[in-house]
């Protein structure tokens, strides 16, 4: 592909305002060696050589945006708590604006701990309240939210949405109106408690588990036309135009209400998938912000998920690793 038309794209983004309203947290990390077993308990002894927080969630597709150029604003709840700080401090360091995180008293800050021994995660450690917000917190939210809303003029939106509590119906109600109302798109990447919650959206972007829990079926990640059956019945019955399903090895699969598209995944060196969700969906909201095409963004999504599957932990897409990938793949037109 021409170098030309590559930095075209780029830099088309710039400028481009998304809206991400989701489950915000810290991914933190115990990197260490493993040389030995526990003599108390059949467990690995790791020696800690680091330690690292790394913003995650959310707030991870936030840094996905941003990393390619354009202008994310975030609004996710944290705690009034030790990692409050660290949150704020890490938005900052990475030049993210905090004024839409919203702290509530109540509840405290997510966070996520990943003890990596070499590059094998040994264990995770969760700190959360994954309960939905009361009906206060929601209303001040929403507020929050709301405000954002009126002084912004945004070119996508994206639910980032973890099962931490953050959405509730309303939340997600008053933002697809406000997105359809101004003619805004809006994308989903789903969890179990809301999947059936988003009505009118442009996008929904689940993973092969969440859609078959979600649809309560038992389908093959191989039978296309059964994929396709089940997802034309839930796009008609929540008035959804896309649905773009991830399929792990096998690439992703775009379907809407008349025909699908598979697109193959690229055969990748895999360290770890934590984190390809987030890219994905932060890549597909900035092509449709950029007015691609459904398929085009499908297919740069799908490119951009699997490169960050070969790092370690969960980091964000850059523009020189897609921009260098770019240059390599003859078969993709984003003119």
């Amino acid at each position: 592909m021409e170098a030309t038309v590559i930095h075209k794209f780029f830099e088309s983004l710039r400028g481009k305002k998304i809206l991400v309203v989701g489950d915000v947290m810290i991914d933190s990390y115990v990197w260490g060696r493993v040389d030995r077993i526990s003599p108390e308990a059949p467990v690995p002894i790791v020696s800690v050589l680091k330690r690292e927080d790394r913003l995650g969630g959310a707030a991870n597709v936030a840094l996905n945006i941003a990393s390619l150029g354009a202008e994310p604003i975030l609004c996710g709840l944290i705690g009034v708590d030790s990692q409050e700080m660290i949150f704020r401090k890490l938005m900052h360091d990475n030049l993210l604006t905090d004024e839409g995180i919203f702290t509530a008293s109540n509840r405290p800050t997510t966070v996520k701990t990943r003890i990596i021994g070499g590059k094998q995660q040994l264990l995770r450690i969760d700190e959360e309240n994954s309960q939905p917000v009361d009906e206060h917190t929601e209303e001040l939210f929403l507020t929050h939210i709301q405000k954002i809303c009126k002084n912004k003029d945004f070119d996508a939106i994206i639910f980032q949405d973890y099962d931490k509590g953050a959405l509730t119906p309303a939340i997600i109600n008053w933002i697809i109106d406000f997105g359809r109302k101004n003619q805004i798109p809006t994308l989903v990447d789903p969890k179990r408690r809301n999947f059936s919650a988003y009505e009118g959206v442009t996008l929904f972007k689940p993973n092969f588990k969440e859609f078959c829990e979600g649809l309560q079926v038992d389908l093959d990640k191989t039978d296309r036309q059964g994929i396709f059956a089940s997802a034309v019945n839930f796009l008609q019955k929540h008035n959804i135009q896309y649905l773009l399903l991830t399929l792990s090895e096998l690439g992703v699969m775009l379907v809407s209400l008349k025909e699908y598209f598979v697109i193959p995944a690229h055969v990748r060196d895999i360290a770890d998938v934590s984190g390809a969700g987030d890219t994905v969906i932060s890549v597909a909201a900035l092509c449709l912000a950029a007015g691609m095409t459904p398929y085009q963004a499908a297919a740069l999504a799908n490119l951009a998920g699997g490169l960050v599957c070969e790092k370690v932990g969960v980091v964000p897409i850059t523009r020189q690793m897609l921009e260098s990938e770019l240059l390599n793949w003859k078969s993709f037109d984003i003119a």
